[in-house]
């Protein structure tokens, strides 16, 4: 049975995904090039595959030489494996997946103006040619890496000679899902329990843009709570060093701030009156508008702080806005079953934030997957508090070190790479490349409050000095180091799963102590599951059986634990994921498994359980 959810009934294959793809930095000439494409799948002719002598798991044909004749249609930005692309085949790892189609700029070129063109993500590698020019290439290796947005200036490649209306984009996509070092997330060749169906080719929003010359290409937008401003820094790739953008942030219809400040330099901006924080309980945000030359851009931001402190108990805590806070999150995949890795609408999106925060939770935990732009800025209006992992990668997993401990399993030491299925070193290279862009990408994201490098020895490697590395990048945010299992002593977080024994506190070393994963209760709704298999970590026959168990689970283990200094928890999980039927709402989104009230009275009790100082989110 093809499991749809409810947002699939609307969706118009022509227009799907119509929205805006980036909140956080705003311009008005744009094109959403999402809709019906053409599509092919051929042999790969750039190498022999993975596992033959030599082969380059990056290796991607050339896009200005496409098939000759096309399989169909394809409804971008879904993958080919699922049911809203109307194709439904898996991509080989020898095989090349193509795309085409035409397509016309938002408005002519002004003298000096750039067009630029947009991937949301494409997964795995991919070359791009416009007007049978390659752009953005050096050879067989254009884009690699899933699960990251790229851009890419197409303005010398657009055929002076061409219908303006008739421009054409083609794309050449190669993906071998776990047959190398690539980061693959969850994906697997072999699907079942927690590893799920793979993903290929363009899986986000593709858009068009025009900007001048001189433009703001990136913002970054730090709040400075103690100094109540917000440190700007705006970056242009074509300034020569001299240039100024004007900077004003709004709190509604007043000016906050009004100032000039040089192109390139970290600037603190400082705020005009008392400022409004932001929270899960009050996620204010201040309008931000950037002037650089003729091009201007509207962002936002929200002043809060991240931190690690104690609690009045002595019981080290994250801090909110300098305060202890208990965050109570949930485990989120960002999977569907009809789109894989791809909503069918941004309303799907916005629908999984609300349903969490009516169910009584604060945080979501982004597990292994770098979500669409969209769903950080709904965590950001409506108050959701965002943990993000790194995207997994490496070679094959060794079940002794990713399962085993899941029971019982010494701590393994992760500077012995093969072990972990990093022996690779280009891989290793990769992954920290990735993830250094991955904090990039989000740094100004307000919602989000920790970085996850790596979960349960999956390509885990050098985790220590990794956490170093992170929090150099970013010291305005705590790491949890190694979610799970194989904990290196480094980070700000004792991170641990507890599926199969009684969740109590361990003595602390000074580490905030985290229930990173728990719980995965289960219960299969008929008519409702994605597989006539199902797996779950403890399995239910009754909604009553579930809701009854979740009390006992929080009542008497969660709770008691928090009082004894347990400082996080994350449950497993928001929704459904193909085999897994742990879910707190099915696969499809119709079916809340726990009556919302029941859910926000358990996790009050939560709250109540720390001490008075936690008992609400911090204004």
């Amino acid at each position: 049975m093809t499991l749809l959810t409810p947002w699939a009934e609307t969706l118009d294959p022509d227009a799907p995904l119509p929205e805006y793809p980036r909140p956080q930095l705003v311009r008005g000439a744009w094109t959403n090039l999402n809709g019906r494409w053409d599509h092919a799948i051929t042999p790969l002719r750039q190498a022999q595959g993975p596992g033959a002598e030599g082969a380059d798991p990056v290796a991607v044909d050339d896009p200005t030489a496409p098939p000759g004749t096309w399989d169909g249609r394809i409804v971008v930005p879904f993958s080919p494996e699922t049911a809203l692309s109307g194709v439904g085949r898996t991509l080989r790892a020898d095989q090349t997946l193509w795309y085409r189609r035409s397509f016309a700029l938002p408005r002519g070129l002004r003298d000096g103006e750039r067009a630029i063109l947009h991937f949301g993500a494409v997964d795995q590698s991919c070359r791009v040619a416009v007007d049978g020019v390659e752009v953005g290439g050096d050879g067989a290796h254009a884009h690699s890496g899933g699960y990251l947005p790229f851009a890419l200036d197409i303005t010398a490649a657009l055929a002076a000679d061409r219908d303006p209306d008739e421009h054409e984009l083609v794309v050449a996509v190669r993906d071998v899902t776990d047959a190398s070092w690539l980061s693959r997330g969850k994906q697997t060749s072999r699907p079942g329990g927690i590893w799920y169906t793979p993903q290929s080719g363009i899986w986000q929003t593709v858009w068009l843009e025009i900007v001048p010359r001189l433009a703001v290409d990136r913002l970054v937008l730090t709040p400075d709570l103690d100094a109540g401003a917000v440190v700007v820094t705006v970056h242009s790739e074509h300034a020569a060093g001299s240039e100024t953008a004007r900077v004003e942030v709004h709190d509604g219809e007043r000016v906050a701030a009004s100032i000039d400040l040089p192109v390139g330099e970290p600037t603190a901006v400082v705020l005009d009156g008392m400022v409004r924080t932001w929270s899960p309980d009050d996620p204010f945000l201040y309008d931000v508008r950037v002037t650089l030359g003729d091009d201007v851009v509207e962002s936002y931001v929200g002043m809060r702080s991240f931190g690690v402190g104690v609690d009045d108990r002595g019981f080290a805590r994250l801090l909110l806005n300098g305060r202890p806070h208990l965050p109570v999150g949930l485990l989120d995949q960002g999977y569907w079953p009809d789109g894989g890795y791809t909503p069918a609408s941004d309303a799907a999106l916005e629908y999984d934030v609300r349903l969490a925060k009516r169910l009584g939770f604060t945080m979501l935990r982004k597990h292994i997957k770098v979500e669409p732009l969209r769903w950080y800025h709904h965590c950001d209006r409506l108050g959701m508090l965002v943990w993000q992992d790194a995207v997994s990668g490496g070679t094959s997993y060794n079940p002794l070190v990713v399962s085993a401990p899941a029971i019982a399993s010494p701590t393994l030491d992760d500077r012995r790479h093969a072990r972990f299925g990093r022996a690779d070193e280009t891989g290793r290279v990769a992954f920290e490349r990735e993830l250094r862009d991955m904090i990039e990408h989000l740094r100004s994201v307000p919602s989000l409050s920790l970085w996850v490098p790596f979960n349960e020895g999956w390509g885990q490697f050098d985790a220590a000095r990794i956490a170093g590395v992170v929090r150099e990048l970013d010291p305005t945010r705590p790491v949890d180091h190694a979610s799970g299992w194989h904990d290196q002593g480094a980070g700000d977080l004792r991170s641990l799963h507890i599926y199969f024994r009684p969740v109590k506190a361990p003595r602390g070393d000074g580490r905030v102590i985290a229930l990173t994963e728990y719980g995965g209760y289960s219960l299969a709704v008929p008519q409702h599951t994605w597989s006539p298999t199902t797996f779950g970590y403890k399995k239910y026959r009754s909604r009553d059986q579930l809701v009854a168990a979740l009390e006992r689970l929080h009542d008497r283990e969660i709770a008691p634990a928090i009082a004894r200094g347990l400082a996080v928890t994350v449950y497993t999980q928001l929704a459904d994921v193909e085999e897994e039927v742990n879910g707190l709402v099915t696969y499809d989104r119709r079916f809340v498994k726990v009556p919302e009230d029941v859910m926000r009275a358990i996790n009050d009790r939560l709250r109540d359980a720390a001490s008075p100082r936690l008992r609400k989110d911090p204004a």
